[in-house]
């Protein structure tokens, strides 16, 4: 099989998304965010509805809700356009750069810092508070960069306190208190919150069982695909996933994910949007570079949007850390994804074609 390819920015990865959608067949809808990318280019969250439009069994896939990583999750989407072939009444939606601004950016947030997994909450409540993130925000985000020794002596000596997981999820959780912090979760739903609900809405309303897989990378072991559990139901909803993608689907609620559990993941806007629905989903994570080495690189992101006047060579060393980090360019590590996510969308028709 020709390995697909993997896009050097987003104005040519949409392009080619576009241009693969309309030859395989796909009818194609755009959402268009009223801001322009890093080269001017027009920014999207573009929908390719693959196969009868409706059909009450579904595939979604999602790509880039973490900006940069859309570059792996783009590249998946185009290969499936072209080498997926559809069971009766069953369609593929996929919905292509959920943050294009991000992206564009090759960034993991948006266009506002906001982390969009941590973004769908229920606004209208108190916002969740994350107390140990206040504590060490500081030193997450210092004046200056790299971290002094003893900055870095004090993080060590807080995790050594909490323990790992305890740390992780400190940090990556979720936190609404500092707008300019890392794993930012918002003060309101964002545009690209809003719109993702709206294409729930239009091409998944007439749906009655509906697989999604929600494309990522930046966690666990290079280049291994985690199966991460992401219903709510841990019963019959687990155990249909696990026979639809086999038993090693991990699960944050059991501890068995390199992920924690999380304040406001995407996949709740599912169960208030299409109740009519079966729903059965998974994060497919692809490993990137060791938990410690990819929180470093988000910070130092971070650190650069608050610090644009940061020396050239200091700049040009974080945005290269952030492409190894959720963007690895290297061949094997390229193909060992595409053949995951390949394999993922095929057991996920199996499951909807002989489901109920």
């Amino acid at each position: 099989m020709t390995p697909v390819r993997f896009s050097p920015s987003y104005r040519e990865a949409r392009a080619l998304f576009l241009k693969t959608a309309s030859g395989a067949g796909a009818q194609v809808h755009s959402h268009t965010l009223p801001l322009t990318g890093a080269q001017g280019e027009t920014l999207a969250m573009d929908i390719a509805v693959h196969g009868p439009a409706h059909a009450s069994k579904v595939l979604m896939t999602t790509s880039a809700v973490h900006g940069i990583e859309g570059f792996c999750g783009s590249a998946i989407q185009t290969g499936l356009l072209q080498h997926l072939a559809l069971p009766p009444d069953v369609a593929v939606v996929h919905v292509h750069a959920v943050n294009p601004h991000g992206f564009s950016h090759a960034r993991r947030v948006n266009e506002d810092n906001v982390d969009l997994n941590r973004n769908f909450i229920d606004f209208g409540q108190p916002l969740p508070v994350n107390a140990d993130y206040a504590d060490i925000h500081a030193l997450l985000l210092p004046v200056q960069w790299p971290p002094s020794p003893e900055q870095a002596d004090a993080l060590n000596a807080q995790a050594q306190v909490w323990g790992e997981r305890r740390m992780q999820r400190a940090i990556t959780s979720g936190q609404y208190q500092f707008a300019e912090g890392v794993w930012f979760g918002g003060l309101a739903p964002t545009w690209s919150h809003r719109t993702f609900r709206r294409v729930l809405q239009d091409h998944l309303a007439q749906a009655r069982q509906i697989a999604w897989i929600d494309l990522h990378t930046g966690l666990g072991p290079h280049g291994h695909g985690e199966r991460i559990f992401a219903c709510t139901d841990t019963g019959a909803t687990l155990q249909r996933a696990r026979q639809w993608w086999g038993p090693d689907i991990t699960s944050v609620d059991t501890g068995t994910s390199k992920s924690v559990p999380l304040s406001g993941p995407i996949q709740m806007a599912i169960y208030e949007e299409c109740p009519q629905a079966q729903y059965t989903g998974i994060c497919l994570e692809f490993g990137t570079l060791p938990l410690a080495q990819m929180i470093l690189a988000m910070r130092a992101d971070h650190w650069l949007a608050l610090h644009p006047e940061a020396p050239h060579a200091l700049a040009t060393a974080i945005r290269a850390d952030m492409v190894q980090a959720f963007n690895p360019p290297a061949s094997a590590w390229q193909d060992q994804v595409w053949q995951q996510g390949l394999e993922a969308a095929r057991q996920a028709l199996q499951g909807l074609s002989t489901g109920p």
